[in-house]
């Protein structure tokens, strides 16, 4: 893959976190009939769990190949928000002071730039500071970056 399309544009991401999270909601309405809890995409079981008989809460493989574009493409792009969604909330994890974290937990509940100033009792300018801090770092980090794109990585 290039390295252009391997930008990651930080600000876009954290922007449309939050209706990423209600199309993810919708979607999994539509196509499974009910919401699924995040921690439950892609979770493997071990032990004597992954022996039981289960349903599944996803359509089998011969009604996903019967769906028609439209919910193929729904299927698809619930997929791909699980999937940034995910980066995008594991993505506090990797950064390196404990206040870039509370102001990226804050970015992502969509305070403004004035509301975490007031919250944290600092100027508009450090808050301005540190989200370029948290951009930057998010941006650089090779973890987040891979999770963000669909690659195997060891987390």
């Amino acid at each position: 893959m290039k390295e252009a399309a391997r930008l990651i544009n930080v600000s876009e991401l954290i922007r449309d976190y939050r209706m990423m999270k209600r199309e993810i909601e919708r979607l999994q309405k539509i196509i499974y009939g009910q919401s699924l809890p995040m921690r439950s995409w892609g979770i493997t079981q071990y032990g004597i769990e992954a022996t039981l008989p289960k349903g599944s809460s996803g359509k089998s493989q011969v009604e996903l190949r019967d769906m028609d574009i439209r919910e193929q493409k729904q299927v698809a792009r619930l997929e791909e928000y699980q999937r940034r969604v995910y980066a995008i909330e594991s993505a506090g994890d990797y950064l390196d002071r404990e206040i870039l974290k509370i102001v990226y937990d804050c970015m992502l509940s969509g305070m403004t730039r004035q509301e975490i100033a007031i919250h944290l009792e600092i100027s508009r300018d450090s808050v301005d500071k540190l989200r370029s801090d948290i951009k930057a770092q998010i941006g650089t980090n090779t973890t987040f970056s891979k999770l963000l794109h669909g690659e195997k990585c060891a987390v």
